[in-house]
């Protein structure tokens, strides 16, 4: 069985509590996730919060490729959940043996020194039931393509502001 680890780091121009809330919200997950993959949840679900029941299926989601092609199943399970900080999202997936994604969120540098700023990681571990080389390739683009939303998303959050913190 192939174990896969991979590791993503962005920061960004925000305080914690905006990437915070960024992270929970269906609308976040979302954005930064199309147009390679779009995630269905149920009709009137906005996010996931501190009331989240933990280590028992929040839903079911559906990935579709493209918005169009349907290629996974999951049955969305949290099973560590630190509001404002960290949450751990290990769900039963139909193409993995295992799948674990972590994303933690914390105050740069900056942000200690007094300008707003917020380090964004996620660390992933799972296990394709096929075709390991592939799946490895296609989730780090996947993550490599939401840690680049992330990034253009408070960048023009930031000039909108009129904010010129760097």
């Amino acid at each position: 069985m192939t174990i896969v680890r991979l590791s993503f780091t962005t920061e960004v121009p925000a305080s914690v509590e905006d990437v915070w809330t960024w992270s929970t919200s269906i609308r976040g997950i979302k954005l930064e996730m199309w147009p390679i993959l779009k995630i269905t949840f149920p009709k009137g679900m906005t996010g996931i919060d501190k009331d989240t029941t933990l280590a028992k299926p929040l839903c079911r989601c559906q990935f579709l490729l493209l918005g169009l092609v349907p290629i996974d199943m999951s049955k969305l399970t949290f099973v560590e959940f630190d509001p404002g900080h960290r949450f751990v999202e290990q769900s039963p997936l139909l193409s993995m043996r295992s799948w674990r994604h972590e994303r933690i969120v914390t105050p740069s540098e900056g942000a200690i020194a007094g300008a707003p700023g917020t380090v964004v990681t996620d660390n992933l571990e799972f296990s394709p039931r096929f075709g390991a080389p592939m799946v490895r390739f296609f989730v780090r683009k996947f993550f490599e393509h939401r840690h680049a939303v992330l990034a253009r998303t408070f960048a023009r959050r930031t000039l909108r502001a009129g904010r010129t913190d760097k």
